[in-house]
Order: C-alpha cells, then structure tokens, then sequence
C-alpha cells in the first residue's frame, strides 16, 4: 500500500504575493472581459486559489468607455435598481448607462460574477477602471494580462 500524503495547501491573503495587470477594453465583448478579470480578481488563474481567502490580484482597465455588446444588447437590456419604497423602482438601458457613465457597464458586469459576501465586497475593491489610455498605477508596474 502506497502511504504518500499529499496535503491541500490552504493559502491566507497575506502569504500569496499581489500582482498589477493592465487590460485594454478597446473592442472587448463586455460579459467575455468580465469573467476574465472576476476570475483574476479571485485568484482563480493562480495554483494556489483559496475559494474563502482574498488571493485575487489588482485589474487596471483602460479604455472601459470602448467595449461593445452583442447583438442588440445596447437598447434591450435593462439594469434595474430598487429602493424599497412603493413606486420606487427604477430602470435603465444599456445605451442610457453607457452614456451616462461608461465604467458603470463593466463594473456591474464583473460585480456581478464576484461572491455576495464581504469577501466580493474586498475583492471589486482591487479593480480599477478608466475611460481613457492613462492611469496613476504606473509606479506599481502593471503588466499586461494574457487572455
């Protein structure tokens, strides 16, 4: 009988090194982006990715203006956000979202694929997003992330 144990290595958030990435959202489909960067700021691309431990990394997006939606997407879809008072429901488009603020899309989208719990609520912190080609993370040295 072969008497070899392997252990599961439980990682805590302060022994996995964090790293920066840089992503350019030019041209990128929104849902197909968004799980790309959820799973990075889990840590689900790392080896030792502990589900209830914060072993994510930072995501720099630029160019969060210029993604695009599928087929028609852009006017048929609706975010819907309630108060909790009667007649307090409100509903937006895409398109009216998307002009209004234009990180706002992405950041739903990548929210939305992160746990509900105070470890999601830790974890869409290490996102950053921006409109344009520049961000003040350049001392951090982001790399450029694989997809």
């Amino acid at each position: 009988m072969n008497t070899l144990s392997y252990k599961t290595r439980s990682v805590s958030k302060e022994d996995e090194p964090k790293n920066w990435y840089v992503v350019d959202a030019e041209n990128k489909t929104v849902g197909r982006l968004a799980t790309s960067i959820a799973s990075v700021l889990r840590g689900k691309h790392k080896p030792s990715f502990t589900p209830h431990s914060d072993t994510g990394d930072y995501v720099v997006v630029l160019n969060a203006d210029k993604v695009v939606f599928t087929g028609n997407k852009l006017a048929a879809k609706t975010y819907i956000r309630y108060s909790g008072y009667a007649g307090g429901q409100k509903s937006r488009t895409a398109q009216e979202l998307f002009d209004k603020k234009p990180t706002e899309v992405l950041e739903k989208a990548v929210r939305g694929m992160l746990p509900k719990t105070k470890l999601g609520r830790a974890q869409i912190k290490k996102l950053f997003l921006y409109t344009g080609t520049e961000h003040p993370h350049k001392a951090q040295k982001p790399q450029p992330f694989k997809f």
